[in-house]
């Protein structure tokens, strides 16, 4: 079915989309290419006619592990075809999937084979998708990561990123458990060891702080700005909450669909306009 998507599309697919369809084929042994399609009967049928053909003797057995594995590997094949497909809309023009290292193909399509979640399967294409526009992107460790998240851990996580915040050189999500603002929302201590524990961010009751920071500072908010007005004695650090994000969870966190979080811009400019670290707080947009 995929391969009949895939090859519907061939008079459109661009250049990295055609690289791309390539690599995969070659890291994972053959995939269904808009010129070079097998079908999954076809596939089947070749096998048979192999096992009709050997003058082995097979036990039943056998012969149901046979059929187990090839059934098997057809579900595998639907899925890493899938994920190419997903994965096309996604490339930019100036794409270069030819150099996306031949370990991390094999240890993506390793790891992603199993996955026929539509939601996580999204997920993968997008990575995958990342990796061609700018090699190096994704590592090793992250692809290992999200291999052990199930879908519910995807929604949590995402749901956590939707309180990330742009702050001069990067971005975090700014998270006070302790706030009712949050716990109603259904953010709380457990759901944040929960995806702790995977290796997508880190938790401190103390809290985290940004450091280092000018006396006026902008940050952001899908698109919303403020600029912060920082207190003399703040020594240029204002709090960023009780998370942080790790290098795996930023990598995954900047391919994930987000949406604002309703009343969140308004409740941290009431929130720092009431910190000691904040002289005045001025929204800009």
């Amino acid at each position: 079915m995929v391969g009949e998507l895939i090859a519907g599309t061939a008079a459109g697919l661009t250049k990295p989309a055609t690289v791309l369809i390539e690599r995969v084929s070659d890291a994972v042994g053959g995939i269904a290419k808009p010129w070079q399609i097998q079908r999954v009967a076809k596939a089947n049928a070749k096998a048979n006619l192999i096992v009709a053909q050997s003058e082995i003797e097979i036990t039943e057995l056998q012969q149901r592990a046979a059929h187990r594995f090839i059934e098997e590997e057809t579900k595998n094949q639907i899925n890493i075809e899938s994920i190419t497909h997903q994965a096309i809309p996604h490339l930019s023009e100036d794409a270069e999937p030819e150099k996306i290292d031949d370990d991390f193909l094999r240890n993506f399509f390793d790891k992603s084979r199993l996955v026929s979640d539509e939601q996580m399967q999204d997920i993968w294409a997008r990575i995958l998708a990342g990796e061609a526009n700018n090699p190096g992107t994704f590592s090793r460790k992250t692809i290992n990561i999200l291999a052990d998240m199930d879908k519910s851990d995807a929604d949590l996580f995402t749901r956590l990123c939707c309180y990330i915040w742009v702050f001069p050189g990067g971005a975090e999500p700014l998270v006070f458990v302790q706030d009712d603002f949050f716990t109603k929302r259904g953010v709380y201590l457990s759901s944040l060891a929960e995806i702790a524990s995977l290796g997508l961010l880190h938790t401190s009751n103390l809290g985290f702080s940004l450091q280092g920071l000018p006396s006026k500072v902008t940050v952001s908010y899908f698109g919303r700005r403020v600029e912060l007005s920082l207190a003399e004695g703040s020594n240029g650090t204002i709090s960023c909450g009780d998370i942080v994000l790790t290098g795996a969870g930023r990598q995954i966190a900047s391919i994930t669909r987000l949406s604002p979080v309703h009343g969140l811009f308004e409740f941290m400019c009431e929130k720092w306009e009431k910190d000691s670290n904040i002289e005045s707080v001025r929204v800009l947009s």
